[in-house]
């Protein structure tokens, strides 16, 4: 089991998946996407594509529990989807220490990560 947050003391457990190992590519870490984009088309197809990577916490902030190569592919399509010249988006990785510190007021939830089913 690969551990993390949200499990027994205050640990996530997730199953490794078949032929996973716990290298530095197949771990998880947590980012916090977020982006100012002023053209409404191209801020909603970063939205959506967003969508696909985590989990939407404000109105242009996303939280995203990925793999390296899921942030690889997740910035490879945004590249294609912005504006360079107009747009911003930052990605903050977390490393376990920092989200487990992470302060959140008012109606602010920490959301799950994925779950995983062994079969």
């Amino acid at each position: 089991m690969a551990k993390g947050r949200g499990g027994k003391d205050g640990e996530r457990q997730r199953a490794i998946e078949p032929g996973e190992s716990l290298t530095v590519r197949n771990r998880r870490r947590w980012f916090v996407v977020s982006y100012d984009i002023p053209d409404d088309r191209r801020r909603t197809k970063v939205m959506k594509t967003l969508n696909g990577f985590g989990k939407r916490v404000q109105y242009s902030v996303f939280e995203c529990d990925l793999k390296q190569a899921d942030l690889e592919r997740l910035c490879a399509l945004l590249r294609r989807l912005i504006d360079e010249r107009q747009d911003d988006v930052r990605i903050y990785g977390l490393c376990d220490v920092c989200v487990d510190k992470v302060v959140m007021l008012g109606l602010a939830q920490r959301h799950a990560s994925r779950a995983y089913v062994v079969v």
